[in-house]
């Protein structure tokens, strides 16, 4: 079966690199899939999950902040800005990231104030998600 090359790198370092079968990233107009001899294709990602599939091997689960995906004949690159990787994420701090960033959008007063609490909720509730997500799958093994 074909593959993809992928390389997720972040400010961090060095995230992963091997070769997939399918990459599903959460795009800014939404989530794209990812298949060998996909089209060239540029954007920037939203926070999310990364999914990296590959035949006969377990799925490889991050979370993204945001960043620039890039799609080239037989890559996928991964710019992003900050990548937890499956080990890194905890529930209870994702809770609180929420909390926080609900409690700094109740005390915004000025456009700036509240454009920036909104992307903290929409960071803290994208972690969050990622995290219920992947407890599930732990659930069902």
């Amino acid at each position: 079966m074909a593959s993809i090359h992928v390389e997720i790198v972040s400010a961090e370092g060095h995230i992963f690199s091997g070769e997939a079968n399918l990459v599903i990233c959460p795009a800014k107009m939404g989530d794209v899939g990812i298949a060998p001899r996909h089209a060239p294709l540029m954007t920037t990602l939203r926070p999310g999950e990364v999914r990296v599939q590959a035949e006969g091997k377990d799925e490889v689960f991050l979370y993204v902040t945001g960043g620039i995906l890039e799609v080239q004949p037989g890559q996928v690159t991964i710019l992003a800005d900050t990548a937890l990787r499956e080990g890194e994420l905890d529930e209870a701090a994702a809770e609180e990231a929420r909390r926080q960033a609900e409690e700094a959008l109740k005390g915004a007063t000025d456009k700036a104030d509240l454009a920036h609490a909104q992307q903290q909720l929409v960071e803290a509730a994208a972690r969050y998600r990622a995290v219920q997500k992947l407890k599930g799958k732990r659930k069902q093994i």
